[in-house]
Order: C-alpha cells, then structure tokens, then sequence
C-alpha cells in the first residue's frame, strides 16, 4: 500500500515540479526511500516518520535544487540520511556526488544505499568538515538541515573554491543568519522553493565570497 501511494505521490510530484524522470530513475527514487524508512526505525536518520509525508518532505524537497546544481562534482555536507544528496545523485548520473557526515550510523547507511542501489558516481565521506582535505576544492557545496550559515562557511569554507557557491536549503528565511554572516561572504541569490505536498516555506539561499558578487 506505501509503495503504491508513493508512486502517486512521486509522479504526480515530479509533474507539478515539471521533471520528467524515466521509469528507472522513478524506481530509484523509491527504493531508496524504501531504505531510509526501514533504517530510520533503529538508526534516527530524519525526523520525518509520517509515511504519507516522505515523498514530498524527502524526495521532493531534495529535487527542488535541481535547476540551481552546475557542477561536475557537488559536495554535500552533513549528509545525514542522504538529502539531497541521493536523491540528486540518482537523476544526475554524469554528476559526482561526495557526501560527508560526522556519524558513522548515518554513513553506514549511505554506503548502504551506494551498494544497493548501484550508484556508481556517489562517494561517501566519514568525518568532519574542518578535518576533510579534498584534491581540489568544491566549486558547489550543498547543506540541508545541517548548521547555521556562520558555521557552514567557517567550517566549510575551506574546502570551497575562490569562485564557488555554498547552496544552503532553509525553511523559513533565516534574516538572523544571514545578519551573521562574517565579513567576506555574503549571499548572492535567494530563491523560493516550491515543493508539492510540503507545508511551510522553502528557501534556498546561494553563498560565496563577497568579492565575487
């Protein structure tokens, strides 16, 4: 009966949205939801444990950046179950998603669901953000639900490119955040996210340096 009402949800979604997935993206999409609400039960992945909710505040809610990911290789920090980092990964298959989390539980599962759902151009990352030491900076780094956006450029900035942009999803604008913003970073755009089935406000807001705006 779930996966029924999911496929629903997730169709007529996508329609509202105006994405057009094949029946094998759908599939994924689906499966992995599958897994975060069986490991959710032991694991305490995401607060959202209304079933008749996840399509819309998980699957939805992810592929509501969609139009804002550019790059060839997207890290998303404090990964936690996966959002919106899978569900990106799945309908972008020529994009390279890396997704870094502190707590092993959550990065068991996304190992779990790299292996089960064969998703060849996902790497996964156990560890802080301070300690990580890329290759080669990021030249888009995502955040949902994971700190303020004072920590997420003191934490992170490093690891961002000169030029580059955090995308940090929020629910309602968060004008004390941006207030504190250190000097040197500053928001470039805002953008209004609408996603079909969610109550409450969306936003993402993009980051960078100030003197690349």
């Amino acid at each position: 009966m779930t996966q029924t009402l999911w496929q629903r949800q997730l169709r007529e979604g996508l329609g509202h949205m105006q994405l057009s997935l094949d029946d094998h993206k759908q599939q994924q999409l689906l499966a992995f939801l599958a897994l975060l609400n069986k490991w959710n039960k032991a694991y305490n992945l995401t607060a959202v444990r209304n079933e008749g909710e996840m399509v819309s505040r998980q699957l939805l809610d992810s592929l509501s950046i969609l139009p804002w990911v550019t790059t060839e290789h997207l890290l998303d920090v404090g990964a936690g179950g996966g959002l919106p980092g899978i569900p990106l990964a799945i309908v972008m298959p020529e994009t390279r998603f890396t997704l870094l989390d502190s707590n092993g539980k959550k990065t068991r599962f996304l190992n779990q669901c790299v292996l089960e759902l064969g998703l060849k151009n996902v790497d996964v990352i156990h560890g802080r953000a301070e300690d990580c030491k890329p290759e080669q900076p990021y030249s888009q780094i995502s955040s949902r639900a994971f700190t303020a956006l004072d920590n997420l450029v003191a934490w992170c900035g490093d690891l961002l490119a000169h030029n580059g942009s955090f995308l940090a999803m929020k629910g309602q604008y968060p004008d004390d955040e941006v207030a504190a913003l250190p000097a040197g970073w500053q928001v470039s755009s805002t953008h209004t996210l609408g996603v079909p089935g969610a109550g409450g406000e969306r936003h993402l807001l993009v980051l960078g340096r100030s003197e690349q705006l």
